[in-house]
């Protein structure tokens, strides 16, 4: 079986639960700039940049990846998220991607397979990719709409070198995660299709949109609909939403997007909104009776938390989805559905 089949076969026999949060996780070991630098000697302040780790400090990002396997996870993301060469030019490492990718999914792999050692039941390694600090879709000059910083082509070469080191370094997905930019989005989607390709298999794609304001859409314009229109041809594994807002906020977006998608919905929302110090005080079991709501309602197949989550936060989610039936994929009629910023459906 591939990889996929067996996510596809054990989403088929429960909710599946994704990890946490990675960034506030860090913050709580209260490292230095010495930590994060080790012996690298960059040349660059290396404080906050939380890839790195996987280089200079892997006992970190192994403990919370033990963490939330232990909560009851299925799904190790990978510690990437800003570990490409646009992100890491601020830190002066981008000499240092492909390493930093390879460590951080290696380590993954491990300890995932470790788990699954332990009571034979699978476990998936996700390499996660961001979105970078650049958009394809607008312009930083206010005087001139039509600049832009960097092109598709760029992007997607800076997501292939990602993605070719997450791979060989034993992820099973490559997730596209906290799309502010449809266009980006396609950039690594294109770039994950063409690595597929030279490796002559299939290589899943799980994809997540977060959205920037309360109507649904992301910073390129697009709603949930839209952006679904826009990535369908991709068949990802599974398509949803993350970071954004709190669950409560997310509510009519899920819905939606349970509705209309052939595929998996993943969902993993911040633990709720940040107080005013930026702090996220929603306690786990909030969380867990928020999420609920959507597995009890039939609407996702794999949950989990974003910023501000913890393994407690995992914890509460997961004992909540336990023996509750998953998300059946509905059967959409066919149909030529095209996306602007809003859907379009031609009538058949």
């Amino acid at each position: 079986m591939t990889t996929r089949d067996t996510f596809l076969g054990e989403a088929a026999k429960r909710i599946l639960i994704t990890d946490g949060a990675f960034g506030t996780e860090i913050q709580n070991w209260k490292l230095s700039e010495a930590d994060y630098a080790g012996t690298l000697q960059l040349g660059h302040d290396q404080k906050g940049n939380n890839d790195i780790l996987a280089l200079t400090k892997p006992e970190v990002p192994e403990a919370i990846h033990r963490a939330y396997f232990e909560a009851g996870a299925d799904i190790a993301e990978t510690n990437t998220f800003s570990a490409n060469r646009i992100s890491q030019a601020d830190y002066g490492a981008e000499g240092l991607v492909r390493e930093i990718n390879l460590e951080s999914a290696r380590l993954a792999r491990r300890i995932a397979d470790e788990y699954q050692a332990k009571d034979g039941r699978p476990r998936f390694v996700a390499g996660a990719i961001g979105p970078t600090n650049k958009t394809l879709s607008l312009s930083p000059d206010v005087n001139d709409p039509g600049y832009r910083e960097i092109d598709f082509d760029y992007l997607k070469q800076v997501y292939r070198e990602q993605i070719d080191a997450l791979v060989e370094g034993g992820a099973d997905f490559i997730l596209i995660e906290t799309v502010f930019d449809t266009l980006n989005a396609k950039a690594g989607i294109m770039a994950t299709i063409e690595a597929a390709e030279d490796l002559g298999r299939d290589l899943p794609l799980m994809l997540s949109m977060t959205l920037t304001d309360l109507s649904g859409r992301n910073l390129s314009g697009h709603t949930v609909e839209a952006f679904w229109h826009a990535v369908r041809h991709a068949r990802p594994v599974t398509i949803g939403l993350n970071c954004s807002f709190g669950a409560e906020q997310l509510r009519p977006h899920v819905k939606t997007l349970s509705e209309i998608c052939d595929t998996l919905i993943m969902v993993y929302p911040n633990a709720g909104l940040p107080n005013e110090l930026g702090a996220y005080d929603e306690a786990p079991a909030t969380t867990a009776a928020l999420v609920g709501e959507w597995a009890q309602a039939g609407q996702v197949n794999v949950l989990g938390g974003c910023c501000g989550s913890t393994p407690a936060h995992i914890k509460a989610i997961a004992d909540m989805a336990r023996g509750v039936a998953p998300r059946q994929l509905p059967v959409p009629p066919v149909r030529t559905r095209l996306a602007g910023l809003e859907p379009f459906t031609m009538a058949a």
